[in-house]
């Protein structure tokens, strides 16, 4: 049942996703989903949730598995244009999908949103700390613009490839997270 919820949002927003549209989609009774959520705001929140963890399984895992340092924030990254370009979630990256509908209105789904969003910063921090600490990157790395740049350079591939159809934007910000990271071409 979440996993088609996550396809919805991700694809028409937390806003678009109901407890009738669930039902509706899955051929279930609008009851029989209620009794499962409650609410349309627990059924998004669990939408999140689930989210959370099917990210956590496709980026972030994998990515934990290589050695600490520059090797490990590669990954972290190359992990996540995988997951965007490979459409886990049929709208690209369901958060980037997601956050722009509650990131200016208070309550329990932005907090949820800008919980997310931190714990991703803060991952990718840690990795470019790291990364720095073991001599890794060019030297005058600033740890914190870096996490920005690479964040944001996911983002945009994400946004540009799904409205244009291009998956060429995957490949340029691959090149130039490795070029940021001091890395040669691949």
């Amino acid at each position: 049942m979440l996993g088609r919820a996550v396809q919805i949002a991700s694809v028409e927003g937390l806003e678009a996703l109901s407890i009738g549209r669930l039902a509706a989609d899955l051929g279930l009774s609008k009851s029989g989903v209620f009794a499962g959520f409650g609410s349309k705001e627990e059924l998004q929140l669990a939408t999140v949730r689930a989210a959370r963890r099917i990210f956590y399984d496709q980026v972030v895992t994998p990515a934990l598995e290589h050695p600490e340092g520059a090797a490990r924030l590669l990954a972290l990254c190359e992990h996540w244009l995988d997951y965007s370009r490979g459409r886990v979630f049929a709208g690209g990256c369901f958060f980037y999908a997601v956050t722009a509908e509650f990131d200016a209105r208070p309550g329990p789904l932005r907090d949820a949103l800008a919980e997310s969003a931190l714990e991703w910063e803060g991952l990718v921090a840690d990795l470019a700390r790291a990364a720095d600490a073991s001599g890794e990157l060019p030297a005058g790395t600033d740890p914190a613009e870096l996490a920005l740049l690479l964040t944001a350079l996911m983002e945009s591939a994400n946004s540009l490839a799904v409205l244009h159809d291009d998956p060429s934007r995957y490949d340029r910000a691959a090149r130039t997270i490795r070029r940021l990271l001091g890395l040669p071409p691949a």
